[in-house]
């Protein structure tokens, strides 16, 4: 390869997994991953799994009251439980990182909730899609033909002061209509577009106060396609069951239209 194409190293991937790629450094490898859709997509399988292991083990990051009674124990342990004890721990920890891939320091750190949260973002699209795409009588709560009152009702529940809803129309996309739905526990709005072919796509919309990257991205989970992408405060995805362009086209329509 050559300096416009540097080498992409398993060093390089599992650091930008793991979110602990310098910033000067993360543009390299995502044109990278858009040229390699294999490589992508076991990128995120890698972060999917760091983030299922960050979920199982969020609820030790609260303080509890009996938190003082795991480190002052009634009576003193021999040194040679205390041996066993730590070696246990470590088994473990060695096991958790088999488990996702690689052995891993970092997950005996805080959990990077920005990381967390960007990453579960297109499964959660994802899954509005399979549920929703497929209905034929209610695929919406509220269809096309009150746009207005849609946008009014969603923006406000999001905290979106005069949220617009895109036209798609000039890329063959009319808009069906949208739905209240919960994103990281928060409210969340899915609008849901259809061509004259019958395809459908939706566009989802969610609020996390803890995301912080900007770039593009996309998840693949078999034919279904997403493009996702967090702008401060809010994340927006688009999934669809057609092509990578024209979904990317749509995608760079939507963030055109959102505002920013």
């Amino acid at each position: 390869m050559n300096e416009t194409n540097p080498i992409v190293t398993e060093a390089d991937l599992h650091a930008y997994a793991d979110g602990q790629l310098p910033q000067s450094s993360r543009a390299r490898i995502e044109t990278y991953l858009a040229d390699n859709p294999d490589e992508a997509a076991m990128i995120a399988e890698w972060q999917a799994q760091n983030a299922g292991i960050r979920s199982l083990f969020a609820g030790y990051e609260k303080a509890r009251d009996t938190d003082p009674l795991l480190v002052a124990p009634s009576r003193a342990v021999a040194p040679t439980r205390k041996r066993w004890a730590l070696a246990a721990a470590a088994l473990l920890v060695f096991a958790l990182g088999a488990v996702s891939g690689y052995y891993d320091p970092a997950l005996l750190e805080k959990p990077e909730l920005q990381l967390t949260g960007s990453e579960t973002f297109p499964k959660q699209a994802e899954t509005a899609f399979t549920v929703y795409a497929a209905e034929v009588r209610h695929p919406v709560e509220v269809f096309a033909d009150e746009e207005a009152h849609l946008a009014t009702w969603l923006g406000k529940r999001l905290a979106i002061e005069n949220l617009k809803i895109p036209n798609l129309q000039p890329l063959g996309f009319k808009l069906v209509g949208g739905r209240l739905l919960p994103v990281d526990g928060r409210p969340g709005a899915m609008f849901m577009y259809e061509n004259q072919a019958g395809e459908r796509l939706t566009v989802m919309v969610g609020r996390n106060r803890e995301n912080r990257t900007t770039s593009f991205r996309f998840a693949s989970s078999g034919n279904l396609e997403t493009f996702y992408w967090i702008d401060g405060e809010l994340g927006y995805a688009v999934t669809g069951e057609i092509s990578r362009e024209a979904l990317r086209a749509v995608a760079e329509e939507c963030y055109r239209q959102f505002p920013s």
